[in-house]
Parts: structure tokens; C-alpha cells; sequence
């Protein structure tokens, strides 16, 4: 057993006393327990700094110290029977959708197009598709291209639940729960999935922090992992029908394991926005708010390497100098955003995409692809 692995299951062992003493009312002990633990995990944060479940392990730090500073401050007789001790509890549904269609996502047409071959066909009419369909989709891609968004909208154009999960829901704050997170994650999609008969979609941003390679792993980690693994290929169980889709969305994409990569049968890449698209970008922003003697053919081909979210921030930032500019001169209503405020916007504003990091997309893409 590694040092790490001894250091962790330590760590576990006093906070899963320390929650038992909770609940039954003995605060010395359950703080003492408490105490032991927390420093166990700064001892195992100082050791492996670059470790994927450190932000994991400072919310035990913290959930910790406060749970001591309320036991040392209150007369409170701990959790007691119907506290939350180790349960998972969290409701990881969204109660309301991002409010986001297809139609509201401005090119990306051929991500658009995959997943509707992955999803909303066989969503509507599984019955034409006799030999199954994709049920893991990646998406990956410089960040600001909308990753994100295109996942809302699959699931806005299916009617499907959406649970939307991240390392630190998956991560419990309370040791070896981690396992558990990642069942009930999938569970609850089938249950919700099978309750209303209609789609769920879990969606999983920035992926590469749970799924990725890293080249030291501890205990937790990699039971994580091999949990995630076997739920992913409970989904593509031909003996089960479920309606079950995982997205995950990666700006690094080389960080994953390729046996996680072999789960995600179409693998979509999010370019950054070509010249048609930049250019229906600068028309849909600048549609919001007054202009004048705007070409957009021309700020399109200003803005080769931009993201969307660059374009996005640009239309914005000429917009607040406008606005600027009207208190400043006491005026009732802000002058038109003319072609000369985006060039100034433009002559501050670099692309959030370094050039070289495009070409490792490029690079990964050609090895990786599969639409």
C-alpha cells in the first residue's frame, strides 16, 4: 500500500469516527476525531499538491473546522439520528433548464448535426435504430466556443431531465462517499428517466478534472474512476434500454484516459468560429443594441482566432464605452456603437486562445476523432 493510500484511508477512518461520535452526542470525541483528520488532509495536501481531489480535500478541511467551531461554540447534542452525517442528499437535478435552444446557438453546425444523430433521432424514434446508439458524447474544444450551451440545448430539444455534475459534487466532503456520488449521479438518471419515460442527459464540465491522467493517484481517485467506468458501461448494456446520455465537455482532451475515451463513442470537436460564423456572431450581439455603419465582412476577418465568448465581450465592452461616454456628457440616451468603438475594443483586446494550443486541438482531433 502506497503512502498515499495509507495516508488517505487514516484520514477516512478519523472522519468517519468522528461523524459516528457526532451523531451520538459525544462532541470531545467527535472533535478530537475531527481534529485528527483535518490533519491528515493538510499533511496529504502539502505532499501531493497536483493531486485532481485537492479542492475535495479543502472542503473536508473547512466542512470540518466549522463543524468544530459549532461544536465547541453550542450546546448542540450533534447530528443526531436524522442528521446528514453520511448521507448523500443532494438533489442533482436542475429544477429549471438553461433556457437555450438549438436556434439560440449561432453556427456549430456540424456539432449540431452530430448530436442529433447521437441524440434527439434515436430520442424520438428508438425504434429505427434497432442496433443501439451512442450513449457518451465528448465535447472538446478551446474554452469560450460553447461547450456548455450546445449541451443545454440537446437536452432543451429532447424534453430531457438534465443533471449537471462537477469534481466537487462528485467528491464528497465526507471520505469514501465519492463511490456513492457517482451512483446516485446515474441512478437518478435512469430513475427520473423511468419515472417519466423521457431522456435523461448528464452533463459533465471539465471532465479531465475526474476522468483524466494524472501521474499519481490516490485511493479515492482511483475507485472513483473504476465506479464511473462501470456505470458507463452499464449504459451501453444492450440488455437495457435506458434513455441515458452522458456529456462531457474537455478543453483538454489529451489529459483523458483512453479507456474512458473508448465510453465516449462520438467525439465532437468545438472549433473556435470561422469567418461565416464570426461574422453572424458580431450580427446577433450587435442585433441587441443600437448601431450604425457597422461591416460586420470586416470585423469577421479582424477577428480570425476569437472565441465566441471574445466577439461576445467585445460587442459588450463597445457598448459600456458608449454608455460611458453618455453620463460623462450628461446626455438622455446613449449615441449608436459605430464601427470606430469595436475597432478601439479591438486594438485592447487580444484572442483568449493562444495559437499553438489551437494546433494541439487539431493535432488531437486528427487522432482522436470519431463523429
Amino acid at each position: 500500500m502506497s503512502a498515499q493510500v495509507m495516508l488517505e484511508e487514516m484520514a477516512r477512518k478519523y472522519a468517519i469516527e468522528a461523524v459516528k461520535a457526532d451523531k451520538e452526542g459525544k462532541k470531545d470525541e467527535a472533535i478530537t476525531n475531527y481534529k485528527k483528520a483535518i490533519e491528515i488532509l493538510a499533511r496529504l495536501i502539502a505532499l501531493y499538491p497536483d493531486s485532481l481531489v485537492r479542492p475535495a480535500y479543502e472542503q473536508m478541511i473547512n466542512e470540518y473546522k466549522r463543524r468544530i467551531e459549532i461544536l465547541s461554540n453550542s450546546e448542540e447534542e450533534g447530528y443526531g439520528e436524522t442528521g446528514n452525517g453520511e448521507e448523500i442528499s443532494e438533489d442533482l437535478e436542475l429544477k429549471e433548464k438553461p433556457k437555450v435552444t438549438f436556434n439560440d446557438i449561432v453556427g456549430l453546425e456540424d456539432v449540431k448535426e452530430a448530436l442529433k444523430e447521437s441524440i434527439v433521432y434515436p430520442s424520438k424514434r428508438p425504434d429505427l435504430f434497432p442496433l443501439g446508439w451512442p450513449r457518451g458524447i465528448l465535447l472538446y474544444g478551446p474554452p469560450g466556443c460553447g461547450k456548455t450551451m450546445i449541451a443545454a440545448a440537446v437536452a432543451n430539444e429532447i424534453d430531457s431531465h438534465f443533471i449537471q455534475v462537477d469534481a466537487a459534487t462528485i467528491m464528497s466532503k465526507w471520505l469514501g462517499e465519492a463511490e456513492k456520488r457517482v451512483a446516485k449521479v446515474f441512478n437518478t438518471a435512469r430513475e427520473l428517466s423511468k419515472r417519466d419515460n423521457k431522456p435523461s442527459i448528464i452533463f459533465i464540465d471539465e471532465i479531465d478534472a475526474l476522468l483524466g491522467v494524472y501521474t499519481s493517484e490516490i485511493g479515492g481517485e482511483v475507485r472513483v474512476r473504476n465506479q464511473f467506468l462501470k456505470e458507463m458501461d452499464g449504459l451501453l448494456d444492450k440488455s437495457e434500454n435506458y434513455k441515458v446520455y452522458v456529456i462531457g465537455a474537455t478543453n483538454k482532451p489529451w489529459r483523458l484516459d483512453e479507456a474512458f475515451l473508448r465510453r465516449f463513442q462520438k467525439r465532437i470537436y468545438v472549433r473556435l468560429p470561422d469567418h461565416e460564423q464570426r461574422k453572424s456572431l458580431f450580427k446577433y450581439y450587435l442585433s441587441k443594441i443600437k448601431t450604425e455603419n457597422i461591416d460586420l465582412d470586416e470585423l469577421a476577418k479582424m477577428t480570425e482566432g476569437y472565441t465566441a465568448s471574445d466577439i461576445r465581450d467585445i460587442v459588450q465592452t463597445a457598448h459600456v464605452k458608449v454608455i460611458k461616454e453618455m453620463f460623462k456628457n450628461n446626455q438622455t440616451e446613449p449615441r449608436p456603437v459605430k464601427m470606430e468603438d469595436i475597432e478601439e475594443v479591438l486594438k485592447i483586446r487580444k484572442p483568449s486562445v493562444d495559437p499553438e494550443l489551437v494546433k494541439a486541438y487539431d493535432a488531437w482531433h486528427e487522432k482522436f476523432k470519431a463523429l
